[in-house]
């Protein structure tokens, strides 16, 4: 690596930055924690980043063993970017991160369009306590605006993936993002929302509804500024 883009520390954090800390490297991490993707979905993400810029990040995330290329197994079959795992050892760090960044407000240069609600799902669920989740095998499927993603929680963990379940879901709900916000940080009641219309439950139990939206607003998350996007 040439000094023009090391800070030439033997520090953990400074090497850390080494690799991490070019512009865009970390939302690229970001988007791989919810999975495989494609070249194109990361050029779709995140725009502004440009092909030729996004191939250079992905080149030296690949020289620093947190990225690899593979091959989705069959019926897909298509190329794409995953993490290593190492770059699996970025995920409580950079979620934590993130969960640091909800409280923040938004700045007037953000556009509150470019909320997501995998994003957020990724950052509170990772509140969730063990306890709450032990003895649980489960996956939500949710459909939130033109966002479709889903969540498992398997040995004590939950994950949150893009695209939808690959098997059938145990839940399966519909809404818009404003009332997803809502309901993960407190602005309404999943009975009250599914009464009025605003969630459409696909498949499951009300029961099962009500318990999912209280898993996947974690704990003591409280940060209404996202209730009147």
């Amino acid at each position: 690596m040439s000094t023009a883009r090391t800070y030439g520390q033997m520090c953990p954090l400074a090497r850390s930055m080494d690799i991490l800390g070019e512009r865009w490297t970390v939302l690229i991490v970001r988007e791989l924690l919810l999975g495989p993707k494609r070249f194109k979905d990361l050029a779709d993400t995140l725009p502004a980043l440009g092909p030729n810029r996004l191939t250079a990040r992905l080149r030296s995330l690949e020289a620093s063993d947190v990225v690899r290329r593979s091959t989705l197994p069959p019926p897909a079959g298509v190329a794409v970017y995953e993490l290593t795992e190492r770059g699996e050892g970025l995920r409580e760090p950079l979620i934590a991160l993130g969960r640091w960044g909800l409280g923040l407000p938004p700045s007037p240069e953000i556009d509150t369009a470019t909320t997501r609600a995998d994003l957020i799902a990724l950052s509170v669920s990772s509140v969730v306590t063990p306890d709450k989740l032990a003895g649980l095998k489960e996956i939500y499927e949710l459909h939130v605006g033109r966002e479709t993603f889903h969540v498992e929680i398997v040995d004590g963990r939950m994950w949150t993936r893009s695209g939808p379940s690959p098997v059938r879901p145990d839940l399966e709900v519909h809404c818009r993002t404003r009332t997803y916000l809502k309901l993960i940080f407190g602005g309404t009641q999943v009975t009250d929302a599914v009464r009025s219309g605003d969630v459409r439950v696909a498949v499951g139990s009300d029961e099962l509804v009500e318990r999912a939206f209280d898993l996947m607003s974690g704990t003591e998350i409280d940060y209404p500024v996202y209730v009147g996007i």
